[in-house]
């Protein structure tokens, strides 16, 4: 998964260009799951989508080509064969992702949560991923493992939404977790925010496993 990490690593490099970008890795992710989803995307989908310029996304889709993850048409842009295997492994891992309403347990006011696949092992307090989460303007973020068919914190037992049934029910009709599975639930006041720094997040946990 590291290899895949840096794949989305060298797409937001700026190639020997002074240029600052206005996108990071989790723009990357998001754009790739979008062209994942839709056979083609517009500049302008990406744009309203992704939060960035039009500069920014000719930029963005310049790399994906650069990259052979991408390319282009006057329908928009689609994922080349390589680009789809570079998804579908990333899915491997990282299979399911839904918002989250506000709750005694959840107190954002928007919240996205992601699931990992069975990387249980490689959480130790979670305050790592609630740092990554930060570094892209996340006001809270709390990780949580599927265990014994219970959502615990790392290093607890102890069902930690035993008295927030509907987030629970929530987590388990849209995630589908199973043994082991790593939830990161990040909060903003921004629906785009809450994601962005979930993303951010989960790739983040991958890259340093």
């Amino acid at each position: 998964m590291r290899k895949n990490i840096q794949t989305l690593q060298n797409i937001v490099s700026r190639k020997g260009s002074s240029k600052i970008l206005t996108f990071s890795i989790p723009h990357v992710f998001k754009a790739l799951q979008m062209l994942a989803e839709d056979n083609f995307v517009s500049r302008a989908t990406f744009g309203r989508e992704i939060h960035i310029g039009e500069g920014a996304v000719k930029t963005l889709i310049l790399h994906l080509k650069e990259a052979g993850i991408a390319d282009t048409t006057k329908s928009g842009t689609f994922l080349t064969e390589n680009g789809k295997k570079l998804i579908k492994q990333f899915n491997k891992v990282i299979s399911n992702e839904c918002s989250i309403e506000k709750s005694a347990t959840i107190q954002g006011k928007f919240n996205h949560a992601i699931l990992l696949k069975n990387y249980s092992d490689v959480i130790k307090t979670g305050l790592e991923q609630r740092d990554y989460a930060i570094l892209y303007g996340s006001s809270g973020c709390i990780t949580v493992i599927f265990r014994n068919n219970r959502f615990v914190f790392p290093r607890d037992e102890q069902d930690c939404f035993e008295d927030d049934p509907r987030t629970k029910k929530r987590l388990l009709e849209k995630l589908s977790p199973q043994e082991n599975d790593v939830i990161i639930i990040s909060s903003s006041n921004d629906p785009f925010v809450a994601e962005i720094s979930a993303k951010n997040s989960a790739l983040w946990t991958l890259a340093t496993s």
